[in-house]
């Protein structure tokens, strides 16, 4: 499979190849006369991303800018190792990310526990980012990226708190980051992302919406790839979504494990699916399902939803 791929006009996608993998983690090239990279993918997929951007044409000074859906390591592990690489590119996150961006040391050691040996073994670290060099987006803000292209920022929240869509003017082309959910090609069923620590089912089932109303032409997905029927799509998502809060709901009401569940209820066929959720070595990994389960596994996701329903029932019940 080719690395770049040209998607529509003047965006080309780039597979960033997590742990050497083909179609698991895309970057976006959004052509212009200020180019903006959308994702650098994980700090172990930089030499693939600077290999590309290479091959592109794009020199240390062509870059003009960076953008970060979040700052997740499988989605801005490599910004620093960008940013050093292009001086002149400005680096855009949401204004919640902006620090940590800056200094990583916290949201490192957290990738940490939560990833424990796959952190090094397949993502690798994060290196920081000067303050000087990052701009927050907040809601609205625009990117110029050329003379009849801008990407508005769009606040989507849910996923993580500090995640934004970015919305071509060009194309339509709506990056999604993962607020619309994992759909690897290999494995062809869209797959819900609430990972901890802060997922939030009202704010992700608003930030559909968000997307829906700016009635975007497509919708690219850091995994996997851009994504046609967007309306569909984003229904599609949200019905998804609510299906797994609700078995994870209804498991945490009885005490039963809410990984269990979740992969009783929505994995299919293949009983090894928690088994195979990233506690085993990344080379045991082969096969689309078990790819998943390394980068969007059940464990994951229940992990998030317990925690969104531990504070969920701690709010105060309105008098």
């Amino acid at each position: 499979m080719p690395v770049i791929t040209t998607i529509a006009d003047g965006i080309r996608q780039i597979d960033t190849l997590l742990g050497g993998w083909e179609r698991m983690t895309a970057g976006y090239l959004v052509e212009g006369s200020a180019p903006l990279l959308v994702e650098t993918g994980s700090q172990s997929s930089v030499p693939v991303l600077l290999g590309a951007l290479d091959e592109l044409g794009l020199g240390p000074g062509d870059l003009a800018g960076v953008a970060v859906t979040h700052i997740h390591l499988d989605h801005a592990g490599g910004v620093g190792d960008v940013a050093r690489a292009f001086p002149e590119a400005t680096v855009y996150v949401h204004p919640k990310g902006a620090r940590h961006l800056a200094d990583p040391a916290r949201l490192i050691d957290s990738a940490g526990r939560a990833y424990g040996p796959l952190l090094d073994l397949l993502y690798g670290r994060l290196d920081p980012t000067p303050a000087w060099r990052l701009r927050a987006l907040a809601d609205g803000d625009e990117v110029v990226v050329g003379p009849d292209r801008v990407l508005t920022a769009v606040d989507s929240p849910g996923h993580a708190q500090h995640h934004l869509g970015l919305h071509d003017s060009a194309t339509g082309i709506l990056f999604a980051g993962d607020a619309v959910g994992v759909r690897l090609p290999d494995v062809g069923v869209l797959r819900p992302a609430s990972p901890p620590p802060d997922f939030d089912l009202d704010l992700a089932i608003g930030s559909l919406h968000r997307f829906a109303a700016r009635a975007p032409s497509g919708l690219a997905l850091a995994h996997y790839g851009l994504l046609g029927d967007p309306a569909g799509l984003l229904a599609e998502a949200e019905e998804t979504l609510r299906a797994w809060a609700g078995e994870a709901t209804r498991a945490w009401r009885t005490g039963e494990d809410i990984a269990g569940a979740l992969q009783r209820a929505f994995g299919g066929s293949d009983p090894g699916a928690v088994a195979g959720s990233g506690a085993e070595p990344v080379g045991l990994a082969r096969t689309g399902r078990e790819r998943l389960e390394v980068l969007n596994g059940f464990h994951s996701n229940a992990a998030g939803l317990a925690r969104w329903l531990e504070g969920r029932d701690r709010r105060p019940v309105p008098q």
